[in-house]
């Protein structure tokens, strides 16, 4: 019997094959995919593209679009001042705050504590371009202050000034300032609430203000409180904190921007606020207790100390006090009239008072109701210039 001999490169051949079989299984379930295999992968489904505009919430397109169209307008405005240290030293002093422009003239509407003191004034508008700003005047009571800037060839693009007494609790609002130095931030929250009076000085006060959610912070004072229309409803102005120092509390105010309406024309016609006055000088709030030790037939009022001669108030018959007596710490003039209404509203203290001029102008007639003793009279009064 013979033996076949064996072909050694028939089994060579074998062995190849079968390292070439590991070889593609190890590929396909360990390692990187072969061509093919990337083929395959190629056709199946994308992740979805990243968001873009066209598929924004109708809510967000609002606030893409408010943003584009008024922070342009939007003015960064520095201010520089020098102060004395305990040595009489002087020390330079810089400050920041926000403001818009209202025309194509340069006017740029801010807040008057965001000037107030300043020896020189710089407006950087959304597009970084500096300019060298003065203050065409202010008004104390109110916080208004009007800038002036030379625009040169730059073509500004004011913002629309809306209608302040049209807003209503729960509508949307935005603002857009400079927060804490960081140029251009819009924030967007809910009206809150309407009339409120904010004491944000011995002699400044909000009138009717838009009380809102939105995040006012330091920087923000001075610039536009907008509708979703894009329009100016209001001026940011402050921020409530209980513990007086900054920080978010959900409480912002803004000044409705028919008041500002009503201050720049003034300031743009006379440098000055024109506003009607009384002349009194001095007066008391009336409280109950001193109602009782004086035998007045009210419990609050405006006790009036002082009249100025020649003023409305004298004209009109109002008398001031005309003896001293101790009202706890303090020396009040006694003896003269409780003023308890101007023109059919309450006059508690002198903020009401205020409240009240503040709004009328020289020239103009109001009815005033006082008590002199236990008798109650209407006077009317036509009232005279005062100047902020």
């Amino acid at each position: 019997m013979t033996m076949e001999r064996k072909n050694p490169w028939r089994w060579l051949a074998v062995a190849a094959l079968i390292a070439l079989a590991a070889f593609w299984a190890g590929a396909r379930w360990n390692g990187r995919p072969p061509a093919e295999v990337d083929a395959r992968t190629a056709e199946a489904p994308l992740p979805p593209p990243p968001p873009g505009p066209e598929i924004l919430t109708p809510e967000e397109q609002v606030n893409v679009r408010i943003y584009r169209q008024a922070a342009p307008s939007v003015a960064n405005i520095i201010t520089r001042a020098v102060q004395y240290d305990f040595f009489m030293d002087p020390v330079p002093v810089e400050g920041a705050g926000s403001g818009f422009a209202i025309d194509n003239d340069g006017h740029i509407l801010t807040n008057r504590h965001v000037i107030a003191g300043a020896s020189s004034i710089e407006v950087i508008l959304g597009n970084h371009r500096r300019f060298s700003a003065r203050l065409v005047g202010a008004d104390d009571r109110n916080d208004i202050a009007l800038l002036k800037i030379d625009p040169g060839d730059l073509k500004l693009t004011p913002l629309v000034l809306g209608d302040s007494s049209k807003l209503e609790v729960g509508q949307r609002v935005l603002a857009i300032g400079n927060p804490f130095g960081f140029q251009s931030t819009l924030v967007t929250g809910v009206v809150s609430a309407l009339g409120r009076t904010v004491r944000t000085a011995e002699n400044t006060f909000i009138e009717n203000a838009i009380q809102t959610d939105a995040p006012i912070n330091r920087g923000n004072s001075g610039g536009p409180m907008l509708d979703t229309q894009g329009r100016v409803v209001g001026i940011d102005t402050a921020i409530y904190s209980p513990s007086g120092t900054a920080g978010i509390t959900g409480i912002g105010f803004a000044i409705p921007i028919n008041t500002a309406r009503r201050v720049v024309d003034d300031l743009l016609r006379y440098g000055h606020v024109r506003r009607g006055t009384l002349g009194i000088e001095y007066a008391y709030p009336l409280g109950p207790r001193l109602a009782q030790a004086l035998g007045l037939p009210v419990q609050s009022g405006l006790l009036i100390e002082e009249v100025r001669p020649g003023s409305p108030a004298a004209q009109a018959g109002l008398r001031g006090g005309d003896r001293t007596a101790m009202v706890g710490f303090e020396q009040v003039l006694i003896g003269g009239d409780v003023l308890t209404a101007f023109d059919g509203q309450p006059v508690r203290d002198e903020v009401d008072l205020e409240m009240a001029l503040n709004d009328k102008r020289p020239g103009q007639r109001a009815q005033l109701t006082i008590y002199r003793g236990s008798r109650k009279l209407e006077l009317t009064v036509t009232l005279g210039q005062s100047q902020s």
